[in-house]
């Protein structure tokens, strides 16, 4: 197949991830594969260089696929795919994000390319912007769900959730969870102990990680908020903050007024490659984030057998199960976010068989092949049903 897939920025995160991955593995199937997206910039990192490396991947950047709302330049995007479509021929177009979902889908189904799939990694509406904003992009949604043959979700909360919008008709939808390079997490390249040292932790401390940019909405505020008191009454426990973002400096700042430096880590960006051998330090994962879709750092922190905080929000709790897994926590609830810190730090057999719990069960869904594979499956499928369409009107005519 000619595989197209479309997202709005190749930074450093999740749904990128996911999109490289898919990329690679169908590659490296015999599939022709090409990636468009918009501009890089900001702390947040880039991907391009290991989707350069790949060499199976042809790289197209447009530079009017932006982030922002942009009427003029989202017009212009349009014009760009449709040429970019035109000239290379996909047979299948894969928009992933929000912005290049609506305006890919859009150009995809203009000029009708027999199969275009669209992932859904995390949903443009939530209830932390405003009405307006959020009206504007159900319409969009609306609009672009008419124009793709199967949408799909990294986790079962995002069907629900586009659906009660009225977005798609439910046979639309499919669950697809979002691989991943298990190896590196279950086989560390370095162990704890020299991940640790070289972090400066020593073995009586309990170290708190978090795999997030440092952004709104990711909860490193409540983190602080929450537990710069136990901080100071038991200063063995210890935060590490990997990743970095517009929001460091004045997090930085909130740090040292609540006066606990030592006990916050910052480690700025890590690429996607050494996650593993941070979380080997880690005694439990944090993800106080207040809106995901199936937040990757949970399953990743399971698979090294860190168990998980995190809040019940949207995914979370599909792979953070409570009292299985680890503990889920409402979004904003402080004190039992502090709580459930705390037991952590206090029941360590308890949290050490979460952790085991969590890697059998994350090993069984997340593996990146079979993610490629299913993906195959369905671009094969619908590419079949268009074809006999196509012949069964040919026939009739």
């Amino acid at each position: 197949m000619r595989i197209m897939h479309i997202s709005t920025r190749l930074i450093l995160g999740g749904s990128q991830e996911n999109t490289l991955l898919s990329c690679e593995g169908q590659a490296d199937h015999g599939n022709t594969v090409s990636l468009v997206f918009g501009p890089i910039y900001g702390p947040e990192g880039s991907m391009l260089e290991r989707a350069d490396a790949h060499g199976g991947i042809e790289i197209i950047q447009t530079h009017n696929l932006v982030r922002e709302l942009s009427p003029l330049k989202d017009y212009r995007c349009y014009i760009d795919l449709k040429k970019i479509i035109t000239d290379w021929k996909p047979d299948v177009v894969h928009t992933h994000s929000s912005k290049a979902g609506i305006i890919g889908r859009a150009a995809a189904w203009k000029l009708r390319v027999p199969c275009v799939v669209h992932t859904i990694h995390g949903l443009a509406f939530h209830p932390y912007q405003t009405k307006w904003r959020n009206a504007i992009y159900i319409a969009a949604e609306r609009y672009a769900a008419k124009r793709c043959h199967k949408i799909i979700c990294v986790a079962d909360a995002m069907r629900h959730q586009a659906l009660a919008q009225q977005i798609g008709t439910s046979n639309q939808y499919i669950t697809v969870h979002s691989g991943m390079e298990t190896d590196q997490f279950t086989n560390s390249a370095r162990s704890r102990k020299q991940v640790r040292e070289e972090l400066g932790f020593s073995d009586d401390d309990f170290v708190l990680g978090t795999i997030a940019r440092l952004a709104e909405l990711k909860g490193h505020d409540d983190l602080l908020d929450a537990l710069s008191p136990t901080m100071h009454q038991r200063p063995n426990l210890k935060l590490l903050w990997i990743g970095d973002g517009w929001w460091r400096d004045r997090l930085l700042k909130r740090v040292s007024n609540f006066a606990i430096e030592d006990n916050v880590v910052p480690t700025g960006l890590v690429q996607p490659q050494k996650i593993g051998e941070y979380l080997q330090a880690m005694d439990a994962l944090v993800h106080p984030s207040y809106r995901e879709g199936l937040p990757r750092a949970v399953p990743q922190a399971l698979l090294s057998k860190v168990p998980v905080i995190a809040y019940d929000v949207d995914g979370a709790k599909e792979v953070c199960i409570d009292g299985e897994t680890g503990r889920l926590v409402k979004v904003g609830d402080l004190a039992a976010l502090r709580n459930a810190v705390i037991w952590m730090m206090d029941h360590p057999k308890e949290k050490a068989q979460m952790g085991i719990n969590g890697c059998k069960m994350c090993l069984q869904m997340f593996a990146s092949h079979k993610m490629v594979d299913k993906l195959q499956e369905i671009y094969a499928d619908v590419l079949s049903k268009q074809s006999g369409e196509t012949h069964s009107n040919s026939a009739g005519a």
